[in-house]
């Protein structure tokens, strides 16, 4: 089955619900970088948030850039999502695996990730400066450090959850929601919705369930009369090309690229996020410099 995001109303439009499924894009990037099971939960959960917010651009050629510089041994994750909810990402780290948390006996993301650290978010809906935020890293658990971002970056009341369930044969289930409060949502919604966020189960076992989104987003908010606006299916999709390569190397200047040209025959140029090589020889470094 694709991956399917969902884009839902509740409480005659009190309530803002977007709900995913993204297990095959997770498994997508658990097989391009070869990731540990630790790995693929820590960047499995930042493509799907992901998804979420580069579908919130709405721009055609807008595009979110999540990034998580913490201070455990995973190193640096970045994730980039489009407006068509399509993403790629990758993680300094992909072989880093640890035990599993003594608390509660699952993936031990936050260790991983670190407990310290900052989450940059850079929106770009391809008009003007792209927008910048920052926040401090809360748990290095992902849902949470995105929960707070929103709280105190954008001043919206959010509810986030993601999971990835992952197995001996790689992803199980992956998938989470992003639930916003609108400025008019009653004591009463909240309340609501309070109540039913602490007594469902988590996301990646809902999934694993078989439950569809629709019932998901029911059984988050306690609404039985959501109404869904819209739907994709997102995938993992890397849009690397040797033209941007080339755009890459005529970025540093002519002086650094007659430098390589001087001192390699050829180099290899591999795309972080799909892994794919891109080779040029002297020959091709040396038309790119006459074309300056």
């Amino acid at each position: 089955m694709k991956d399917r995001l969902i884009d839902c109303l509740a409480y005659d439009g009190k309530v803002s619900i977007k709900c995913i499924s993204s297990t095959d894009m997770v498994e997508e990037a658990r097989k391009l970088h070869d990731l540990s099971p630790t790995a693929s939960a820590a960047l499995g959960r930042l493509l799907t948030i992901t998804s979420i917010m580069g579908y919130e651009t709405k721009e055609e050629k807008g595009s979110i850039t999540n990034q998580i510089k913490g201070d455990g041994p995973l190193g640096m994750l970045t994730a980039v999502g489009e407006s068509n909810g399509n993403v790629k990402g990758y993680v300094a780290n992909p072989k880093l695996d640890l035990p599993l948390n003594e608390n509660n006996g699952k993936l031990d993301v936050g260790t991983a990730v670190g407990k310290h650290g900052m989450l940059y978010i850079i929106k770009d809906l391809g008009i003007g400066k792209p927008y910048v935020g920052m926040t401090p890293i809360v748990s290095g658990e992902i849902a949470e450090d995105f929960t707070n971002y929103f709280a105190t970056s954008e001043q919206t009341p959010s509810v986030i959850a993601l999971g990835v369930l992952v197995d001996k044969n790689g992803i199980r289930s992956a998938g989470g929601y992003k639930l916003s409060l609108m400025p008019d949502a009653t004591d009463e919604i909240i309340s609501k919705i309070e109540e039913q966020v602490g007594k469902i189960d988590p996301v990646s076992k809902m999934l694993d369930e078989q439950k569809t989104l629709e019932e998901i987003a029911k059984e988050v908010t306690g609404d039985s009369n959501l109404k869904v606006l819209a739907e994709i299916n997102p995938e993992y999709k890397c849009n690397c090309s040797r033209e941007k390569c080339e755009k890459g190397l005529i970025a540093i200047g002519k002086e650094e690229l007659q430098k390589i040209i001087d001192e390699e025959e050829k180099i290899e140029i591999a795309c972080n996020f799909c892994d794919k090589k891109y080779e040029f020889t002297r020959e091709d470094m040396k038309k790119l410099l006459n074309n300056m």
